[in-house]
């Protein structure tokens, strides 16, 4: 059995939190969610990974204190967050995004299973059980995982094979705490030096098709398959029903073509920079095509917003793009 969507559960604090009883982390647990009848969304902080990473100029509570402005449901949080590496803060900051009428649905982390050294292989397993433990502690309910980088050398079945045993390991943590890990068809994340393993549809799917358990569905992002020069309607076709979550973006080529983006990303830390990220409906994704299959496949989970490179009001218009497009397919 897969997980799925037949009791949708968006983690919405619309409810009184007042009776909510403290869990075990200090922080009052996620009142029940209605049933919604439409998708919710989130927003991903993606032109401010660096300042929330790895300089620190903006605290993670000025840009909750931002995202409120956006009348989003729920926040998207990366588990490289520098205000995120002491545990103690966790419930902290579940409560603080709680307290501006918004929940923490997702926990994006990029956990790197195909290396060829088993003991990197394992540390990389650990890593994302404590993501999975970060995750519960912030009351999500999905925690990202990849397969990894496709580096050099690394055959395609010791790739799979490598990706499937530390989903799976990593599965029986995430169900012990009620988290679903949801794959994501990623292209690259921003500090890694090579693109993700299974980047290619076929690759992916393969992977996808492997792992049956309750706890575990997909996270669709189109414009990583615009990316990878395929088709994101042909793979939305294929994993339609394994679809829990989706990313939202519109990347484009400021420059040059494919090919040349292609010379760029090897052995290169993070995007190349004609690699840059949209305005939502302004790009080459059909959100229309898009939202129609999710519709009829049953899809009512979380959208979360990749936007912003050009400024908060950007990110404004995306949510106002998708809002309309949601109620035009949901109703």
């Amino acid at each position: 059995m897969t997980a799925t969507r037949t009791t949708p559960d968006h983690n919405s604090n619309h409810d009184d939190l007042a009776t909510a009883k403290p869990d075990e982390t200090g922080s009052p647990p996620m009142p029940d969610a209605p049933d919604l009848p439409h998708p919710a969304l989130a927003a991903f902080p993606k032109a401010w990974m660096d300042p929330l990473c790895i300089s620190g100029e903006l605290p993670l509570d000025t840009w909750i204190t931002m995202a409120a402005e956006l009348e989003v449901d729920g926040l998207e949080f990366y588990s490289g967050f520098l205000d995120l590496q002491d545990e103690a803060r966790w419930p902290y900051y579940r409560q603080r995004v709680q307290d501006q009428g918004m929940t923490i649905p997702m926990l994006c982390c990029s956990p790197d299973f195909t290396h060829p050294d088993p003991d990197f292989r394992n540390r990389q397993v650990q890593r994302e059980q404590g993501w999975i433990d970060m995750a519960k502690a912030l009351g999500a309910k999905y925690c990202r995982i990849l397969t990894g980088q496709r580096r050099p050398g690394v055959s395609h079945a010791d790739g799979v094979a490598w990706s499937v045993r530390c989903i799976e390991t990593c599965l029986e943590h995430a169900a012990e705490r009620d988290i679903i890990l949801i794959l994501e068809n990623h292209y690259k994340d921003g500090y890694w030096n090579y693109p993700e393993f299974a980047q290619q549809m076929d690759v992916f799917c393969e992977i996808v098709d492997r792992i049956e358990h309750p706890c575990f569905g997909v996270n669709y992002d189109p414009s990583n398959t615009l990316l990878a020069g395929e088709d994101p309607i042909a793979l939305l076709e294929r994993i339609k029903h394994r679809v829990l979550t989706m990313h939202a973006s519109d990347r484009y080529l400021a420059s040059g073509t494919l090919e040349d983006l292609r010379k760029e990303e090897h052995d290169a830390r993070g995007y190349a920079q004609r690699l840059k990220h949209g305005e939502i409906g302004k790009g080459e994704n059909d959100y229309d095509r898009i939202f129609s299959i999710l519709k009829t496949a049953g899809f009512s989970g979380w959208v979360s917003i990749e936007d912003g490179e050009d400024g908060i009001e950007e990110l404004v218009r995306s949510v106002a793009f998708l809002r309309k497009k949601i109620a035009a397919h949901w109703g």
